[in-house]
């Protein structure tokens, strides 16, 4: 099988256990694969896993968010477009999200300037459409700084309280809220 087959299982497992808890065993376990063949299919061990995890996730946020923030729309359908695609990656917020599990983890400092990137092209992404639309520049990107740390922020606390509705609600608000003032 390719290697590209695993990704999902391994977004799963180091989204519940951190790149800590993601025992070798665990990821054997989860695979089917013996700790050679992770090793074959790996060779840079849990780093590497991650790292593959890693690119998946930007190819995905290049697909599913930033392309269509770029050329579909309005601003407001631009912006439910991304809120739909980023219920369907958490799920609805059942999902955990990876960079803030590697951000607080103890491999923080090996994954950071790659969350950092990933983070820095979604909020660019928001602040465009939003200057195109007529924001100031300086208010588009806090806005896009704003936006993750409600999807951030819901993800957390809607996993802390075990009910996805703040997730939800944050995510059905958002578009309006990024587009507020630009709206006749």
């Amino acid at each position: 099988m390719p290697k590209d087959t695993y990704i999902p299982c391994l977004l799963q497992l180091f989204r519940q256990y951190g790149y800590d808890g993601a025992t070798l065993a665990k990821i054997s376990q989860a695979t089917g694969l013996g700790k050679a063949s992770l090793y074959h299919y790996f060779p840079g061990g849990k780093e590497e896993m991650v790292t593959t995890v890693l690119d998946y996730l930007a190819q995905w946020l290049e697909q599913h968010i930033l392309q269509p923030l770029r050329y579909q729309g309005d601003a407001l359908a631009r912006f439910q477009s991304m809120s739909d695609s980023i219920s369907e990656l958490y799920a609805g917020g059942q999902q955990p999200c990876l960079l803030a599990i590697l951000l607080m983890g103890s491999t923080r400092d090996v994954f950071q300037p790659t969350l950092r990137s990933l983070l820095h092209s979604w909020i660019e992404a928001i602040a465009e459409v939003l200057i195109a639309a007529g924001l100031n520049e300086t208010l588009a990107k806090q806005r896009g700084e704003d936006a993750i740390i409600a999807i951030q922020g819901s993800l957390i606390l809607s996993h802390g309280l075990n009910d996805f509705a703040p997730f939800q609600r944050t995510l059905a608000q958002l578009p309006q809220q990024l587009c507020q003032g630009l709206l006749g």
